[in-house]
């Protein structure tokens, strides 16, 4: 098997995603079409650190996201349960990552997070919310790490707002993703996971209501590109 199910078993997709670590990022970029970066930039103003703060950047892959949380003077650590995606970011950053210069990158599962209570000023979990087993345990330990008053910034692919163009996006999907992540050396099975797994995500009202039944508070999202992505925050209470 090369890909995982929609029951989204750790083991299963953190293997997947060890396969396609070393293509990751490009693939991204090319199938978002360079959006992805707008999109990390989006997050880094949402979550907005500044010097004396600790942020915790979970799925985070090769660490590509990491960096953009410490361009105002905070600390960030990159963690992820996919060996494969942080030994690449490792491999690309030298010996930085390995002797604690720069940021560190922790190998971790969401749902049990290998951190304090209350150590963290903000969490953000970008597009990988959506490959966790359970989502509302996952929610519930991110609240566990992130200091009271804290704040959580979660970007995930959602539910287009605009009918005509949904109808285009999903045909894209469905069709065209997994051959085009295919033709740049990436495991087409995996974004074929990656497709029916955005189809199958709650929409945005939805996820509003599961981050605050994890305890979470003040939550609000926001569209970006018509709804391809949502980003929402939250904070914890004091």
């Amino acid at each position: 098997m090369t890909r995982a199910q929609l029951d989204k078993q750790p083991g299963e997709v953190a293997a997947m995603f060890d396969r396609t670590a070393r293509r990751y990022d490009l693939v991204n970029d090319v199938i978002s079409m360079g959006q992805v970066r707008v999109w990390r930039k989006a997050v880094a103003a949402a979550v907005d650190a500044g010097p004396g703060e600790v942020v915790l950047d979970l799925g985070a892959g090769t660490g590509t996201s990491t960096d953009t949380f410490t361009t105002l003077g905070a600390r960030a650590i990159a963690s992820d349960f996919s060996l494969g995606m942080l030994q690449t970011g490792v491999r690309r950053r030298g010996r930085n990552a390995l002797t604690g210069e720069g940021v560190p990158f922790i190998a971790g599962d969401a749902m049990r997070l290998p951190f304090a209570d209350d150590v963290f000023d903000a969490v953000t979990i970008s597009v990988a919310l959506r490959n966790v087993h359970d989502t509302g345990e996952a929610l519930r330990e991110m609240l566990r790490v992130t200091k009271p008053g804290g704040r959580l910034v979660i970007l995930e692919f959602s539910h287009v707002t605009f009918a005509p163009f949904d109808m285009i996006y999903r045909e894209y999907l469905m069709r065209l993703l997994p051959k085009v992540a295919k033709i740049f050396g990436s495991n087409d099975d995996s974004y074929e996971y990656l497709a029916e797994s955005i189809r199958d995500w709650p929409d945005q009202p939805t996820l509003a209501r599961t981050i605050q039944e994890a305890g979470w508070r003040r939550v609000a999202w926001r569209n970006l590109d018509l709804g391809i992505v949502a980003m929402h925050r939250a904070f914890k209470a004091t």
